[in-house]
């Protein structure tokens, strides 16, 4: 009876996960709206500025040294704003396109893909979540992309879930080891992206409390979770394994040490 509670519990929650996936899917839409204008506005204000600057070099015999100065910084200053905000507002539209591949990309689609870009995305992603679900919560990210790879063909609304996947359990992970550990522990995860042999290497490695051999052995069971209900659903992993291995033929494997950390590691072949 405590089992089918339990999992009715887990069930109710992926019931929840599933609505707040839809809703989360239209507010995505609508936000998408305002950063269009956003951005477009920042790009004409910036041409603007342009015609501004024009103006004043026509014009500089009028002002005096000071007054020419005190403009030019002021313009320098608006033009950098300009392009910071383009900049945040892009990447922002990214990560709402990303949200909107989720919910209603067309399943097993490879797509050349800035994997870099994709898992620093949602490396942050996981990582700003927590700090909006968990008061103090902070971590060192430590982050390795290879320079200069190439688009690579991926099926990208279902990787980015395996990145998500793996790094919420890092920052959980991390997050637990600190609530009993001393002072001196430092809460820290790292990520590498490479190639190796013909094939893409994604690994993110925590230094948090690391699993036991009974976790081990049970770790990619549907509806297993270490976690407290309403936290984890206990079917992360397995959705990760059948993303990597099933979906993309690669490999994931893990390393972990209680008490000491846990590394995983996605082994993807390059597709042509």
């Amino acid at each position: 009876m405590d089992q089918i509670e339990q999992l009715k519990q887990q069930l109710q929650q992926q019931e929840k996960l599933a609505s707040l996936g839809m809703l989360s899917a239209g507010i995505a839409h609508e936000i998408q709206n305002p950063l269009n204008f956003v951005i477009n506005f920042s790009k004409l204000s910036d041409k603007l500025l342009r015609d501004l600057t024009d103006i004043v070099d026509d014009n500089e015999d009028k002002l005096s040294e000071d007054d020419r100065e005190e403009v030019g910084d002021i313009i320098a200053d608006l033009r950098d704003n300009m392009a910071k905000i383009v900049d945040h507002g892009e990447r922002a539209i990214s990560i709402i396109q990303g949200i909107l591949m989720v919910s209603r990309g067309k399943a097993n689609m490879f797509i050349p893909t800035d994997v870099c870009k994709m898992v620093k995305e949602y490396v942050w992603l996981s990582y700003h979540a927590m700090r909006a679900n968990i008061k103090g919560f902070n971590i060192s990210i430590h982050e390795q992309y290879e320079e200069g790879l190439p688009l690579i063909m991926v099926i990208p609304q279902d990787l980015s879930r395996a990145v998500l996947n793996v790094m919420n359990n890092a920052c959980y992970a991390v997050w637990k080891k600190q609530q009993e550990a001393d002072g001196d522990y430092c809460p820290e995860v790292s990520v590498v992206v490479k190639t190796e042999d013909g094939k893409l290497v994604i690994s993110i490695a925590d230094n948090g409390e690391g699993m036991t051999e009974e976790v081990k052995q049970r770790l990619f069971e549907n509806f297993f979770t270490t976690k407290p209900i309403g936290q984890g659903t206990g079917l992360g992993l397995g959705i990760t394994r059948d993303i990597i291995e099933n979906k993309h033929g690669g490999t994931i494997t893990f390393e972990s040490t209680e008490g000491e950390g846990t590394t995983f590691m996605f082994t993807i072949p390059l597709r042509k």
